[in-house]
């Protein structure tokens, strides 16, 4: 296991309303796993505010995961998460985030599967923001 990159004590950047050391920290260090598409999403979320490369690759579909994924490089700034809808294996969610000097949203419907027992991204249908 790998410390935690971020304050366990700070509000964890999912917007769960809970610790980041109670929430994503755990999932992002491999001390417990997702339990539900919802807990990845919300944990790749958080990855990708904090720039971890590593977990946002651990935890997407080998088939799928782009060879070219390099977080520290991007100059996204992930402003916000909201969880729209989550049901089998989709989650509906919109992020916000700054680009560019701009601000900007996604709203996308994701897909995961289980590989090897472990919750992973598969896809996701850009919608509108």
């Amino acid at each position: 296991m790998s410390p935690l990159p971020y304050p366990p004590f700070k509000p964890c950047p999912c917007g769960s309303g809970r610790s980041y050391g109670a929430c994503c920290g755990p999932r992002h260090t491999g001390e417990r796993p997702a339990e539900t598409p919802e807990a990845l999403m919300r944990s790749r979320y958080a990855a990708y505010f904090l720039r971890d490369t590593d977990y946002v690759r651990r935890t997407w579909h080998p088939d799928t995961c782009p060879a070219d994924l390099n977080l520290e490089a991007d100059d996204t700034r992930y402003t916000g998460l909201t969880i729209h809808r989550a049901e089998g294996d989709t989650v509906e969610f919109t992020a916000t985030f700054r680009a560019g000097g701009r601000m900007g949203r996604m709203r996308e419907r994701s897909r995961f599967t289980r590989v090897e027992g472990a919750w992973v991204y598969v896809d996701g249908e850009v919608r509108g923001g």
